[in-house]
């Protein structure tokens, strides 16, 4: 599996876990977006907090820009 490459901003935000709102800023795609894909089983499902919000950590990040970009690569 290829890791993706997170420039230097990101890899400062990976100090904390990131909301969906966060983390689909950094993915380029919205919130709901990364809901409906959790929901359907595209992505993993990401750890949650006391309150039961998604936290996102950069493992997942990873994972879900592997996913992104295979859907949406140009061949």
């Amino acid at each position: 599996m290829k890791m993706s490459r997170i420039n230097v901003k990101e890899e400062n935000r990976f100090n904390k876990r990131l909301t969906i709102t966060e983390a689909a800023e950094i993915l380029g795609v919205s919130p709901k977006t990364l809901a409906r894909w959790e929901k359907v089983g595209k992505i993993r499902k990401p750890k949650r907090d006391w309150r039961g919000w998604r936290v996102y950590d950069e493992s997942d990040i990873a994972h879900i820009k592997d996913f992104h970009q295979a859907i949406f690569e140009v061949q």
